[in-house]
């Protein structure tokens, strides 16, 4: 909407009300009159002592913001756009729409290829995401000699969810009313990427009992050596003192002989050289395609770790960094879901993003966490162990280049992970509770927390991503909502200018909110624009097209276009679950967040070979902002 268009709008909206305009109402209808009648502000702005010609101005000012382009640059991308909406843009829509006849949904196949499927940077760490378990807040604080107990204990109600899964007993997930599509929860188990040349492939061996026969075995992974066992016996699920039997089985396996090949690392490496790696070890020997199979199919990995990443409900930055960047030894990259156990009873997880997205995971963890809290973190069950068949260990046959591609992947991943900073923290000093008592949204709260904390940090707004979950759709899964708009940078500005009082503030402030909310509801209702740029892109590959040039546009990439944002951050929930992934570009930031009514605690990555960004400063002048923000809104009576 052209902002002619949008003072027609409200003034239309004006004439209709029955009641006379508040005076920050009047103030958005003045600066959208100005804008659309004169253009940019042209005027000094007026002094301290003018109040009202100084909030005149600033409404006025509002209007001009676009966060990364010059007066110039704009006038070309409209050009741009223009060009692109009545040629080439409009045939690529009707094959679009076309395409939407013949598919129930016209974006999933598309959707897996380009974002995940045909990258070939190296998925483990750049592109999956791992985060802490939060049962040290709790009933397993860090303690010695308790790791595998644990490990049992957690992996019995990871299986009993997994039943949940097979029997259709885990009721639809809903928004309000609306029930949200479940379709990405048959990939949480049974399921792993497999790497391709030129693009990889997702292997999903999960089926429901009335499908069918599903595989049933676990791999365990310690000191570089992979192990499998059945997770049922005689049809019932194993007891966690059975499990119990089995993970000391490996353990002292592992720790009387040397350490293993390590070939799970080939997992973390460049996915096509991982794609020639892996028919390598097919070619030495039948058996290993076999050993991939069977963990490819498995449940999911248990990753018995050695290490000891100390953290706290206040700092899991230990623990979040051990999960996104530990051993790649014994973890398997390309599944679903590994399942790590450290050796002081805490843990992690790390997952393939390709077969589903965060919440899925979030989900399964919270249900772990409420069993765990309900059980005080014992086993409540019988003692009684049967007469199981022992674990057996999967042994590849490797060569001179097996063990050289196996070393390659574990040099590139060590440098890539030390390069990664990582924080990982709790703001302590209000939650959700006090945000909403000021009747403000926690999640828009803490996006614009984030905006002012990048522009004081960094001088300039920040292109952000922040998932919208589109799940109300069929097989449907996110959608791009983005944060930085005209009203969040002028919000920033007017806070960052000492000559604003904390009336032009405040409307500022409810005026980014408005937008942001707007935005988001859009997003999650399907009426949001980057998945449908992506696909009208996708057209023209496609069709062998030339690339539009709106997708060579220096504002396309420069406002986050293309996978080019800044800011890649998400809200993983109001639960106590939380993640983390790498930044999304080399000068960027990963911000992930969960809210709970006392606290919000914050993963923040960077990487270290960039000078212009800090993971730690950014969460330090986010938590300012969050501060001045709950004051504007105290001292303003919001």
């Amino acid at each position: 909407m052209s902002v002619e268009e949008e003072f027609k709008k409200v003034a239309d909206q004006v004439k209709n009300m029955k009641t006379k305009p508040t005076d920050d109402e009047i103030l958005i209808l003045y600066g959208l009159y100005k804008q659309a009648m004169v253009g940019d502000v042209n005027i000094d702005k007026p002094g301290l002592t003018d109040l009202k010609g100084k909030a005149k101005w600033e409404a006025w000012e509002s209007r001009k913001v676009r966060p990364f382009a010059s007066e110039a640059e704009f006038k070309a991308t409209v050009e741009i756009v223009r060009k692109f909406r009545e040629g080439v843009g409009k045939e690529l829509h009707q094959k679009l729409l076309q395409r939407a006849k013949e598919r129930r949904n016209w974006l999933e196949e598309w959707w897996l290829d380009a974002a995940y499927l045909e990258v070939r940077i190296p998925s483990q760490l750049n592109v999956n995401f791992g985060g802490p378990g939060p049962y040290l807040e709790h009933f397993w604080p860090p303690a010695e000699g308790c790791s595998l107990q644990r490990t049992s204990i957690i992996t019995w109600h990871t299986l009993q969810y997994w039943d949940l899964l097979r029997t259709e007993r885990l009721a639809p997930q809903k928004a309000g009313k609306t029930p949200l599509d479940m379709d990405q929860f048959r990939m949480l188990y049974c399921t792993c990427k497999v790497p391709g040349v030129k693009k990889d492939t997702i292997r999903n061996y999960f089926k429901t009992v009335s499908e069918g026969p599903c595989p049933s075995h676990l791999v365990v992974m310690c000191r570089g050596r992979i192990f499998t066992f059945d997770a049922l016996f005689d049809g019932q699920i194993l007891s966690a003192p059975e499990l119990l039997r089995q993970l000391i089985f490996v353990k002292e396996r592992c720790e009387g002989e040397p350490e293993g090949d390590g070939v799970a690392a080939l997992t973390s490496d460049e996915r096509t050289r991982w794609a020639k790696a892996r028919e390598h070890l097919i070619s030495i020997d039948p058996h290993n395609k076999t050993i991939l199979e069977t963990i490819q199919s498995s449940l999911f990995v248990i990753s018995l770790d050695e290490s000891k990443p100390y953290s706290t409900p206040e700092n899991y930055t230990n623990l979040t960094s051990a999960a996104l960047t530990g051993n790649p030894t014994i973890r398997w990259g390309d599944k679903s879901y590994n399942s790590i156990a450290f050796a002081d009873g805490t843990f992690g997880s790390t997952c393939d993003h390709a077969p589903y997205d965060a919440m899925v995971l979030v989900s399964m963890c919270w249900y772990l966490d409420q069993q765990i809290r309900a059980t005080e973190g014992q086993w409540k069950g019988s003692d009684t162990v049967r007469q199981i068949p022992l674990p057996e260990e999967l042994l590849f046959t490797l060569d001179e280049k097996a063990y050289s591609d196996i070393h390659h992947a574990k040099q590139q991943y060590l440098e890539s992970t030390q390069d990664l900073q990582i924080v990982c923290y709790a703001f302590t000093a209000f939650g959700k509770s006090a945000i909403k008592q000021k009747k403000l949204h926690p999640d828009t709260f803490i996006q614009l927390a984030m905006q002012l904390a990048y522009q004081r940090l960094h001088k300039k707004p920040g292109s952000c991503y922040e998932t919208a979950t589109t799940r109300r759709f069929y097989h449907a899964r996110t959608e791009t909502m983005r944060p930085c708009t005209r009203e969040a940078v002028s919000w920033c500005k007017a806070m960052m200018d000492p000559a604003c009082d904390a009336i032009g503030r405040r409307t500022a402030m409810l005026s980014a909110f408005n937008k942001h909310n707007k935005l988001m509801f859009e997003a999650q209702d399907g009426n949001g624009f980057d998945r449908h740029l992506l696909g009208l892109y996708l057209i023209a590959k496609e069709e062998g097209r030339p690339t539009p040039e709106l997708f060579s546009d220096p504002l396309y990439s420069r406002s986050g276009g293309g996978g080019n944002f800044v800011l890649s951050s998400s809200l993983v929930g109001y639960t106590t679950i939380m993640g983390a992934v790498a930044p999304m570009v080399h000068h960027g930031y990963g911000f992930f967040y969960r809210i709970r009514n006392d606290r919000i605690v914050i993963s923040i990555t960077a990487w270290k070979s960039c000078h212009e960004t800090d993971a730690a400063s950014l969460f330090n002048v986010f938590s300012s902002s969050m501060h001045e923000m709950l004051h504007l809104a105290t001292t303003s009576q919001l």
